[in-house]
């Protein structure tokens, strides 16, 4: 299963989807080092799939939630912090 990273933030699906394909990998690598060993190159790869999956997961979660100071602009975009100037 080839590994994608997308930029906009996971609606609930993707995020189900992300999550399912990460059981997975964890359950694959699993079998993989049981069958071939815990220190063949098969089973190093299954770990490296199983940590990529993880951290597109937890960079997406991060980029989901906005910043305390982009809460703010938000509530307040006429402040001088939030102000936006064309130069």
């Amino acid at each position: 299963m080839p590994l994608t990273l997308e930029t906009a933030a996971p609606t609930l699906e993707q995020s189900v989807a992300m999550e399912t394909r990460m059981e997975d990998a964890l359950s694959q690598a699993r079998e993989t080092c049981a069958s071939e060993g815990a220190t063949s190159k098969a089973c190093a790869v299954a770990w490296d799939i199983v940590e990529e999956l993880q951290a597109e997961y937890s960079h997406k979660k991060v980029q989901e939630q906005p910043s305390q100071f982009e809460d703010f602009c938000d509530d307040n975009p006429n402040a001088e912090e939030c102000r936006v100037y064309d130069v």
